[in-house]
């Protein structure tokens, strides 16, 4: 995994917790789902990555 890609991905986990929390914070049950969608998106392309690189490395 390049450093750029898990530093995208980060942001995109962290971006998706500030949202998951805003929608908390705001009562806002559609803006909450986004939220932790964005984290669920952004765990699973941090997986692919480990995956490929971990057939880099055979």
């Amino acid at each position: 995994m390049g450093a750029d890609d898990k530093i995208r991905n980060t942001g995109e986990k962290l971006a998706g917790k500030a949202k998951e929390a805003t929608g908390k914070l705001t009562d806002n049950q559609k803006l909450e789902a986004e939220g932790k969608m964005d984290q669920a998106k952004s765990d699973v392309k941090q997986a692919g990555e480990k995956v490929k690189d971990a057939f880099k490395k055979d």
